[in-house]
């Protein structure tokens, strides 16, 4: 791909592998100085490491940036087995990435399902990071409680359903993955065509995400079964210590305010930066003032460390 290709050379990015697990291989792209703090980012779905990309150009001139490919897309190992995308399995991925690139990393910023993942391993091993920021993905707790009581995040969250339904993937395939770039639009020709490639080696992966989660809407089938989640979880089990900062698109149409509600009796050392209007892709729609977000967060606790100025 002649577009992903230019950016590397003039990001200076180069493929990296990491072995997660038995059988598994995490694909990653990676640039900036060696030796400089290791900022980590976690996409979410139905993207890959490209979808940093205005964040590698902004922050590989002073930062180590690792941007993985998830399991299940893209170049990364994408095992059939529904049970393999369970949140244990894909915690310890980043678990393993991290001790590789040697813990703890700076920070940790994902999006989406990379965010829904993060937050668990925010929460399990707060060790392994210094920094933890997370642009429009809501925490466990919140989101189980609206996809159990709250019915305009309930109405929101549909599609959820839909792509665990078999054959998910080859409706999302039909039309040269018509419905996925109208997602994912505004974006340029050679943008699309990069992620075509991606989508290309598989989407079943992606919809494993949805269908080993129980966080979901209720179905017919299983009427209750949101509350009865909702109800198990215990929020102590969740709480995040680390230094968090969110970043949240208003105009998100998945993601209503309602996910935001408590979130700071979860997250107690907490910092919430709105981006009125924007939506779910708010680091590709909003990157400027997203970057100048994650800059000032990641740079205070740099030069607290260190005395530099980034």
């Amino acid at each position: 791909m002649l577009y992903i290709a230019a950016m590397d050379d003039v990001l200076n990015l180069e493929s990296q592998y990491f072995d997660t697990a038995p059988g598994i291989r995490l694909h990653a792209k990676v640039g900036g100085p060696a030796g400089a703090p290791t900022l980590l980012f976690v996409h979410g779905f139905p993207e890959f490491w490209f979808t940093w990309r205005r964040q590698l150009a902004e922050f590989t001139r002073d930062y180590r940036c690792v941007a993985i490919d998830l399991r299940g897309f893209n170049l990364s190992s994408q095992p059939a087995d529904v049970g393999a995308y369970k949140a244990a399995h894909l915690i310890g991925d980043l678990v393993a990435v991290i001790d590789a690139l040697g813990a703890p990393v700076h920070a940790v910023i994902a999006h989406d399902w990379g965010g829904a993942v993060a937050w668990g391993l925010a929460a399990q091993r707060p060790e392994l990071m210094r920094k933890f920021a997370i642009i429009n993905s809501p925490h466990a707790i919140p989101f189980a409680r609206a996809l159990a009581h709250d019915p305009a995040q309930i109405a929101a969250s549909e599609y959820m359903n839909w792509l665990r339904r078999p054959g998910a993937e080859t409706a999302l395939a039909q039309d040269n993955f018509a419905r996925l770039l109208a997602m994912l639009d505004p974006m340029s020709e050679a943008e699309r065509a990069a992620y075509r490639q991606c989508w290309q080696r598989g989407l079943t992966g992606g919809c494993n995400y949805y269908r080993a989660s129980p966080l979901h809407p209720d179905t017919a089938d299983e009427p209750g079964r949101a509350a009865a989640v909702a109800a198990a979880l215990k929020p102590e089990q969740f709480r995040v210590t680390v230094p968090t900062q969110i970043i949240w698109g208003t105009g998100d149409p998945a993601l209503r305010p309602v996910l935001l509600d408590g979130i700071e009796t979860l997250v107690p050392d907490l910092r919430l930066h709105h981006v009125d209007g924007a939506g779910h892709w708010v680091a590709r729609e909003r990157a400027d003032e997203v970057n100048a977000v994650l800059r000032g967060f990641v740079a205070e606790h740099h030069q607290q460390l260190t005395g530099a100025t980034v």
